[in-house]
């Protein structure tokens, strides 16, 4: 992810089992086609919160329309823009609908994050999923990132082609963190953890965080040191934000904000069950195509937990 003078730029945005049914579906992407596990939606298990009751602007206000339980955010030429949570959480289920901006998008990034960046900013914790678009015209990847205590040279990025166009319709973008494990999920399906255990422990992000949505210009970064920045002349890109549900421990009341009770788990299960398990494999083994474990050009002592 890009380093903390990008803040100002990135929305300043347990739960229940994922179970696997037996039925599948097929869909292509990328010229491929995938045949996909059928997924529990968990996310229909929490209610949706409006967005002005839980959310301030960041910045970009003048980018941001709000209608209820559904929000627009716009990337111009002016600027980008933001939203965060007006609650703090330690630990909890975050999740929000997303649909990303049409087109060739190349350098723009749509962030759905945890971060304490504004508080801790030598010692900041975040989660990270970073929808980041790319080189090639209508054409979009997700990253997944944890930093933990200001850690920024040693990023832990995790990289997936999408098994659908996140352009044409909402999907659904979860995080899950509590003191077991983070867990990533699209569209319900798991496709990384971050567990609390062993190595991991000392990147793991322990102090209470804010919820961000975010669209900003990533060029520096995002498009390989800016070799492909963003092209405002298909601009503005506008992305969508529904249906944003949150359950979890809220440190400004020191209560839950949903269902469950506001514990150090964060009401979630301390691990994956069989289903979620085979899930997140087929995802790791179709989709996945960086991970930090794999990359000995970047680093010459891997990190402990890989």
């Amino acid at each position: 992810m890009a380093s903390l003078k990008n803040y100002n730029m990135k929305i300043l945005l347990e739960t229940a089992v994922v179970f696997c049914l037996c039925s599948f579906s097929l869909v292509s992407s990328h010229s491929r086609k995938f045949t996909t596990p059928n997924v529990t939606r968990v996310t229909d298990q929490f209610s949706r919160i409006a967005i002005e009751s839980g959310f301030s602007k960041r910045f970009g206000d003048h980018n941001i329309i709000v209608n209820g339980s559904l929000a627009k955010l716009t990337l111009d030429k002016s600027s980008g823009a933001g939203l965060v949570t007006k609650n703090t959480y330690h630990y909890g289920f975050f999740s929000a609908r997303l649909k990303l901006p049409a087109g060739f998008a190349s350098g723009v990034v749509v962030a759905f994050y945890l971060s304490n960046a504004e508080i801790y900013p030598k010692t900041h914790d975040e989660i990270d999923i970073e929808l980041l678009g790319r080189s090639r015209r209508d054409d979009w990847s997700i990253q997944t990132n944890v930093y933990a205590n200001g850690s920024l040279k040693t990023g832990r990025e995790e990289k997936f082609y999408y098994w659908f166009d996140p352009t044409q319709a909402f999907h659904d973008y979860t995080l899950i963190w509590n003191s077991h494990h983070i867990v990533f999920l699209v569209d319900n399906i798991p496709v990384r953890e971050f567990p609390n255990r062993g190595a991991f422990m000392s990147a793991y992000p322990s102090k209470p965080m804010s919820l961000y949505v975010t669209v900003w210009d990533g060029s520096e970064w995002a498009t390989h040191g800016g070799k492909y920045p963003v092209n405002y002349k298909y601009g503005p890109f506008v992305a969508s934000i529904a249906d944003v549900k949150l359950s979890g421990c809220s440190v400004n009341n020191g209560s839950s904000t949903g269902p469950g009770p506001c514990t150090k788990s964060g009401g979630s299960v301390s691990s994956l069950d069989p289903n979620q398990i085979a899930a997140m494999d087929w995802a790791r083994r179709k989709l996945m195509f960086y991970s930090y474990c794999n990359d000995k050009s970047r680093y010459k002592v891997m990190p402990a937990e890989c």
